[in-house]
């Protein structure tokens, strides 16, 4: 089957020649290996290998749970197939499967920052296979099975987790079980359905559907309630023909023979089976608000539309991304792997399947964020019929999903390394996957020590509105929405946004009894450019950002975000009318850049469009202060095109003599310049310059004019797997932040955060 063929139905289309070109062009393949320490020079090399490795080689070989400390063991899991049931397609080979293997490995680490490596063996013998991977343990912390056929994928993952003390785990069976069971609890919880009553039919006996209907009987479904149907009909007991160990272990005592038989009265449809293999005939003879997974693939049992021809109080879910309520294996083994490697777990057992489900089926309960809503073409998800399974891009996924799994590991005795705090590693599990949560989260814990007011300008936009919710329910502090009530709600109540709860209120402007206070305090600070009181009070009444930036002047609120409908400029210049600079600082923008674990602040990146020498030294010292506010301790760059004076330029010259003002100001932090970028990121192309002050690379990027700024911060974000927060607005004597246009609710609520935090 073509790759079109198969996904000519999906949201997601493609031609043969074009998935042949995404797998082909640049280097082959999806996967390269890039080492994770220097290996530039010779003692580099000597450590890396012969003679430093004899040091962990010799720890090791002592205590062998120390490969976790000194290897890649505990972050490594190995995806291993025989190619013998690869993607619905069949039994294509251990070489065609490569792809797809490849592909797993992406995902472990894309999803879940799990390295990852692919192995294909090329046996169809079962115990062949076996002794190939047995062997392996000592150079993974887990192995993941993939696209083996049944019965043999039974056999071979049984024996191999009797055989190895590390998690073996085949997602094609409890990867589906698991997304399945985290839906069919929110299902049950919308149809007001007891577990222990529930009545399940599955069709399909092969390794998922096995799978599934083990799972729900592990979380409390009764085994007598579970009828499990092949293609010969209902697995009762007692049946002659088609049985095999695993069948005969879900028969139960019933008269039904059909699947039609089994359906009548059934409370759940579970289907791993064919195309079409749910009529209308059988689903009319189902339980009133019938549950339906129907996950075949490509072709789903029956599909939401044929369902809805019948039984318009259905809940169906589909294996299939253009259909609500997607069972998707990719919101379960990045996660539980890594809660699984986390507590160097010994294996994955029921109890951290079941903590998966659980975890799952409560974040689709909770509000979905932009991230979400984006990656679906803006279509925002909410809890009801048509989702009960979260989305695989909601990036909360990485902070829910493993301490679920690790807890449950620890709980029922299969963790050699407990986690001692939960709530550090929630965070350093948000840090690794976005590397902004790690800067960030120092901020989110301090402002919740000392909540504040923060005003959310144009209070009317739905963003602003979810922003403003979130850091509410973060417990960051209050929210203050400016905008005409009835708007601000009626856009609320669209979204599906509460804003009906403490911490949350609106400010009309115009109904105000601070109106007449506010406007004369304007034109009290612009009477002299050109503005009368008139003016002041039409600004005042018809401009938010006016409004926001004077109640936090006037101390009736601690900080302010705006810029979602302005352009930065555009905002800065209002803030800057009402607020004035703080004393002995400059008003400078200052973004955060990071990359491949290296964080570097870069000023002026807002602000001075061609700062003096002067200016330079006041950004150099602004910044500095940013830093160690943010806990860094700073090495300060003064970046030129030039460095130590060659090649000579104007911009150079002007860089050369804020160093000497800082010299002069006897500041204390570290400083030096002019330095092209290179010089100031790379300590080997600094040694040429002994005489450089810095002691380590720079982490503070003074660049010469706000332009080179600009486009320096901008194109790495773009080109250069960074993430950039901000500019971050800071010098102003009261905390305001000025998001991007068009910025995203997550983005307001960080900015609102940092303004509530004030780096100033």
């Amino acid at each position: 089957m073509s790759a079109k063929d198969k996904t000519s139905k999906t949201s997601v289309s493609f031609t043969d020649q074009e998935a042949l070109q995404f797998h082909q062009e640049g280097r082959p393949g999806k996967l390269e290996i890039t080492p994770t320490k220097p290996m530039a020079t010779q003692r580099d090399l000597s450590l890396a290998y012969s003679p430093g490795v004899a040091v962990p080689v010799r720890a090791i070989a002592e205590d062998p749970s120390r490969a976790f400390d000194y290897t890649t063991r505990g972050n490594l899991v190995a995806v291993i197939s025989n190619g013998t049931a690869i993607l619905g397609m069949g039994n294509l080979g251990a070489l065609a499967s490569k792809p797809v293997m490849e592909g797993k490995a992406v995902l472990f680490k894309r999803f879940a920052d799990v390295d990852s490596i692919d192995l294909e063996v090329d046996t169809e013998d079962v115990e062949e296979f076996i002794n190939s991977v047995r062997y392996l343990g000592p150079s993974f912390g887990g192995i993941n099975l993939e696209d083996i056929k049944a019965p043999d994928c039974f056999i071979i993952e049984q024996r191999l987790r009797e055989l190895m003390d590390i998690p073996v785990f085949h997602d094609d069976q409890h990867g589906t079980a698991i997304i399945a069971a985290a839906g069919l609890i929110n299902a049950l919880h919308l149809t007001g359905r007891d577990m222990k009553a529930t009545k399940v039919v599955c069709n399909g006996a092969g390794a998922a559907g096995i799978a599934c209907i083990e799972l729900i009987k592990a979380m409390g479904i009764p085994h007598q309630n579970v009828i499990l149907c092949d293609t010969k009909g209902v697995i009762y007991k007692s049946r002659p023909e088609g049985m095999n160990q695993w069948k005969s272990a879900h028969a139960v005592e019933t008269d039904a023979r059909s699947l039609y038989d089994a359906l009548k009265g059934a409370d759940v449809f579970l289907g791993v089976s064919a195309k079409g293999a749910l009529t209308h005939d059988m689903l009319r003879a189902m339980a009133p608000n019938p549950i339906i997974f129907a996950m075949a693939n490509p072709d789903p049992e029956i599909t939401p539309e044929e369902a809805a021809e019948v039984r318009d109080d259905a809940i169906v879910a589909t294996g299939r991304s253009d259909y609500p309520n997607q069972v998707n294996n990719v919101l379960g083994f990045p996660y539980i792997f890594r809660g699984a490697l986390d507590v160097q777990a010994t294996t994955i057992n029921d109890a951290m399947k079941v903590a998966c489900a659980e975890a799952l089926a409560s974040l689709a309960r909770e509000e979905v964020p932009d991230e979400v809503a984006a990656a679906y073409r803006g279509n925002r998800p909410k809890f009801g019929p048509e989702y009960i399974i979260p989305v695989p891009f909601d990036p909360r996924l990485m902070s829910v999903v493993p301490p679920a799994v690790a807890q449950a590991a620890m709980d029922s005795g299969v963790a050699r390394k407990p986690i001692v705090d939960m709530d550090v590693y929630k965070q350093q599990l948000s840090a690794r996957r976005d590397p902004v949560a790690g800067t960030l989260q120092r901020i989110f814990s301090k402002v919740r020590q000392m909540p504040k007011r923060v005003v959310f300008a144009e209070g009317e936009e739905e963003p602003v509105i979810r922003a403003a919710v979130s850091f509410v329910n973060q417990g960051l502090g209050e929210a203050i929405l400016i905008g005409r009530e009835d708007e601000v709600k009626s856009v609320a109540l669209a979204a599906g946004v509460d804003i009906n709860r403490a911490g949350i209120s609106i400010q009309n402007a115009r109904l105000s009894n601070r109106n007449s206070d506010y406007a004369n305090f304007l034109f009290g600070r612009l009477q002299r450019k050109g503005y009368l009181l008139r003016d002041c009070q039409r600004m005042v009444n018809n401009d938010r950002n006016y409004w926001g930036a004077i109640m936090v002047a006037r101390g009736d609120a601690d900080a302010m975000v705006t810029g979602l409908t302005r352009n930065y400029s555009v905002a800065l210049d209002t803030v800057r009318s009402c607020i004035d600079t703080k004393p002995g600082h400059r008003v400078i923008g200052v973004s955060l850049a990071l990359a491949r674990g290296r964080t570097v602040l870069i000023a002026d990146t807002a602000v001075i469009d061609m700062p003096s020498s002067e200016e330079l030294a006041d950004i150099a010292e602004e910044a500095a202060h940013v830093a160690r506010k943010l806990g860094y301790e700073p090495r300060v760059a003064m970046l030129a095109y030039s460095t130590f004076g060659h090649p000579k330029g104007e911009r150079s010259e002007k860089v050369q003599e804020a160093v000497k003002i800082l010299d002069r100001r006897r500041v204390d932090f570290e400083y030096d310049g002019e330095m092209g970028a290179d010089i100031a990121l790379n300590m080997d192309k600094m040694s040429a310059y002994p005489f450089c002050r810095l002691t380590g690379p720079a982490n503070v990027l003074v660049m010469p004019a706000f332009h080179s700024a600009s486009i320096s911060t901008k194109m790495l974000q773009e080109l250069g797997g960074s993430t950039v927060i901000g500019p971050l607005l800071v010098g102003l004597d009261k905390p305001v932040q000025i998001v991007p246009m068009g910025a995203r609710d997550s983005e307001i609520v960080n900015m609102a955060a940092i303004a509530a935090f004030n780096v100033t």
